[in-house]
Parts: structure tokens; C-alpha cells; sequence
């Protein structure tokens, strides 16, 4: 069980996308029905092979959680698998290692997804093993004891030690001054060193519900099929009362926000990070469009602004990444990071200057149609791929489910990229990347650090 992604990024937890036009004329419509007891289900038939994804998505994630319960999403996750009616702490795994089926979990701040790609045949099993751990988990103190342990060397491991995972959780901290995005995934540690295994109880109780649930189903099934089989392991699970979700919402210009970190062995590196709106937040969704054009202009690849001019122009810069994803259930971020040249002896607020004057220039200059079109490539490139897989399919659709945005965003995303205009493009960067929605962190490596 991973954090915040899955084993095999490629196959299922890549960057979230959606169908473009061709494939979504040679793909299955969506079947969709709901449960008596409120569990909503989304099947799509693919039979270019004889396999089947299965995907269990629990409306719940760290942005459901308040000051002093970061981290039982994530833990509930790892605990579900540790006994239950049917299995035996471990069994699980062990069940689907010998169907010789992909299966793992994964926690995010909208949700929490449990997982199986197996041969079609064996659909039946996924579903009755996963109806029971999502209903019937043990949730013992002994095993709690054992695992919280693990959860708190992960957090050890792959956070505190990472200067760039480090630092991104500090940012993630002041980018979001009122939202509950702020709260990472695995938990504070503060957090998981007072966690007990009654609070867990209670998240399982408040949040595992069948109305709280989303089952996709993916692959070579009939949908008539799938649907006797959820009715025979999902049907007979109870409704429950479950607390109302709200959106996580930012403030509208929060201000500009700095840190200045100092990291063991740590890469100088400046993140930037803009406050913007997501598609559940938004009144204007050609904005978000013009917005997932921009990052691919300002950082987006070897033909982006950053590179031709911070790299290959004038070598001040080692390395550069963008990211904007606004399917989430609130309000998201607009991040830039960027590694300076170490030979260029710039310093990181030099750094940031630079990028600024980018991010001026196009704010007032509109890019030209081919850098337009070199954006657009780059997206369908990435969707194609994504969409190649029955579990990125999957994936689609439980996002969408998760975060509560309408299945036709699927249909009618690439032709709203294709709507985009280059005055829409500058008109986003100076609504959305200013210095009131700003927030940054400088990283350098600590001084002394063996003292």
C-alpha cells in the first residue's frame, strides 16, 4: 500500500486523465446503476483481452480530516487488509498472488481505492473479498500496534528523509491557509504517535458506508453479469448515516506566502505554487482548460518557456516540472519547481525572478498558435496513453465519482481544449498566477548538518 499512488504508476495511478475523441468513439458507454443501500456502480466493457480492473472507491481521504486526525484515512487502508470475517491477517494478498492478479490500495485527499486487475473468471472472488474487508474488517489492537509502526518508518522513509518530498509537504502546508488540502496523506507525525486504534474504529464506522462508495468495474464482462455479482456481495451491506462532505475551499487571494528551508543533503530548489480553482469550484471551465495549457507551455518538456530559456538559452537551470490538476472536489494549486544550475551561481531568488519575467511575458504576449498546438499534442499524447488501460479507465471514472464531478466531462474535455484560444491562455495567467495567490519555498541544503 502505497502513498499517494499505487506500485505500478504507469498502469493505474499516473496523472489523471480523460478520453480523447477517437477513443472515446471506439470505447463502451458507461453503465451505470445504484444499490438499494445507496453503493454506486460504473461498468464498461473492454474485451481486447480476457481481464478485468476492479476498483473499490471509499469517499474519504485526508481532506476529510480535521486538526489531530491527519493520517487515519491512510492507516484504515493498511488495516483492512489485517483480518476480517473471511481472512486472516495477510490472506488477502495471498489470495490474489496466487490468481496471479495485480491488487494494492491507495489513499489520496479525496478518497481511498482498493484494488484488483485479474483474470475475468475470478471477478467474483475480487468483489466477495473486497465486500468483506470493506465490511467486516477486525481492526484488532494487536495488529494495530504492529502496524501503525510500519506506517510511522514510511512516513520516515519516504517524507522526513526526501528533501524533495520534505520540502513539498511544507509548501502544501502554507498553499493552503483555510483548505483541508493542507493535511498530508500519511499524516503528521505528531499525529500518527498519538493515533489509537478507537480512532480508526470510529473512521471505519463514520465513512465505510455503501453510500459512501463507488465500485468501478473494467474489462472483458457483461454488464448484466457484473451487476448480479454486486448485488450478491455488495447488496446485503447497510446503509449508513454519514456526515456531510464539504468542498475544500481556498480563500480567494490568500497573499503572498515564503519559506526558506534548510534540508539535509537537499538540491537547491524553488517551488512555486499559485492558489486556482478546480472544475468542482470554478464557474468558468475554459479557464481551467487554458490553465492545463499554460503548465505544459511554462514547464511542460524539452519545447516549454522554462527550458528554452532557463536551459538551453542561458544554462541557469538543471531541472524543471509543472503540475495543475483540476479534478479534485476543491479548490487546487498551480505548481512550478525549479533546480538551478549549480555552475551558474545564481541564487534561488534570482531563480524565481526569472521564472517570474516568464510568467509576465505571457501574461501580456499570447502564445502563437503552434506553441498552442504543441500544448494540445502533448495532453492527447498523454491521454491516448492513459487511456490504453483498463485500469486508467477505471481510474477516470472513479475520480470523477469520487470528487462528485458529472461522467461527461469524459466526452467533452478535448474539445474544450481545442476551444482555447491563445488570449484565453494570457487571460489565465493574469487572473490566476499573482502574487496575492502565491506561494513559495526556497530549499538549500542545511549548513552543518552533521552537527
Amino acid at each position: 500500500m502505497k502513498i499517494p499512488g499505487c506500485r505500478f504508476a504507469a498502469l493505474l495511478c499516473g496523472a489523471f486523465s480523460l478520453s480523447t475523441p477517437a477513443l472515446a468513439q471506439t470505447q463502451s458507454p458507461v453503465h451505470s446503476f445504484t444499490l438499494d443501500n445507496g453503493l454506486q456502480v460504473l461498468v464498461r466493457e473492454d474485451h481486447r483481452a480476457p481481464i478485468v480492473t476492479s476498483q473499490l472507491w471509499v469517499h474519504v481521504g485526508s481532506s476529510y480530516e480535521g486538526p489531530g486526525q491527519s493520517g487515519l484515512s491512510h492507516a484504515l487502508e493498511h488495516m483492512l487488509y489485517k483480518g476480517s470475517s473471511k481472512t486472516a491477517p495477510g490472506q488477502f494478498q495471498n489470495i490474489f498472488g496466487r490468481l496471479g492478479a495485480y491488487e494494492n490500495a491507495s489513499t489520496y485527499r479525496d478518497s481511498t481505492v482498493y484494488h484488483q486487475t485479474l483474470a475475468a473468471p475470478y471477478l467474483s472472488i475480487a468483489l466477495e473479498l473486497t465486500a468483506d474487508i470493506f465490511s467486516t474488517a477486525r481492526l484488532s489492537e494487536m495488529e494495530f500496534d504492529r502496524e501503525i509502526e510500519v506506517i510511522k518508518n514510511e512516513r520516515r522513509f519516504r517524507t522526513d528523509s526526501q528533501p524533495k518530498q520534505f520540502a513539498e509537504e511544507r509548501l502544501n502546508s502554507i498553499a493552503y491557509p483555510s483548505s483541508s488540502y493542507r493535511t498530508p496523506v500519511i499524516g503528521w507525525a505528531a499525529d500518527l504517535q498519538r493515533m489509537q486504534i478507537d480512532d480508526l474504529r470510529a473512521w471505519y464506522q463514520a465513512w465505510y458506508a455503501p453510500n459512501n462508495a463507488t465500485l468501478v468495474v473494467v474489462g472483458d464482462v457483461q454488464p448484466a453479469e457484473v451487476k448480479s455479482l454486486v448485488q450478491r456481495y455488495f447488496g446485503q451491506l447497510a446503509r449508513k448515516k454519514t456526515a456531510p462532505a464539504k468542498r475544500p475551499l481556498e480563500l480567494n487571494n490568500p497573499g503572498m506566502r515564503q519559506i526558506h528551508l534548510q534540508v539535509d543533503n537537499a538540491p537547491a530548489n524553488v517551488r512555486m505554487s499559485f492558489n486556482v480553482p478546480g472544475h468542482a469550484t470554478t464557474t468558468n471551465v475554459r479557464s481551467l482548460n487554458a490553465l492545463r495549457l499554460l503548465e505544459k507551455m511554462l514547464a511542460g518538456g524539452l519545447s516549454s518557456r522554462l527550458y528554452a530559456q532557463l536551459f538551453r538559452a542561458d544554462t541557469v537551470l538543471l531541472e524543471s516540472a509543472s503540475s495543475y490538476n483540476p479534478f479534485i472536489r476543491g479548490d487546487g494549486r498551480f505548481i512550478i519547481n525549479a533546480e538551478p544550475n549549480p555552475a551558474s551561481k545564481q541564487s534561488l531568488e534570482t531563480l524565481k525572478q526569472r521564472i517570474w519575467l516568464i510568467i509576465e511575458d505571457i501574461k501580456t504576449n499570447p502564445p502563437s498558435a503552434q506553441e498552442l498546438e504543441r500544448a494540445r499534442i502533448m495532453i492527447t499524447a498523454s491521454l491516448v496513453y492513459a487511456r490504453d488501460s483498463i485500469s486508467g479507465q477505471a481510474n477516470d471514472l472513479g475520480t470523477l465519482a469520487s470528487t462528485q464531478l458529472p461522467l461527461e466531462l469524459l466526452a467533452t474535455e478535448m474539445q474544450a481544449l481545442a476551444e482555447v484560444t491563445p488570449e484565453d491562455v494570457s487571460l489565465a495567467a493574469r487572473t490566476y498566477l499573482t502574487e496575492d495567490r502565491l506561494s513559495v519555498a526556497f530549499t538549500n541544503a542545511k549548513v552543518n548538518a552533521h552537527e
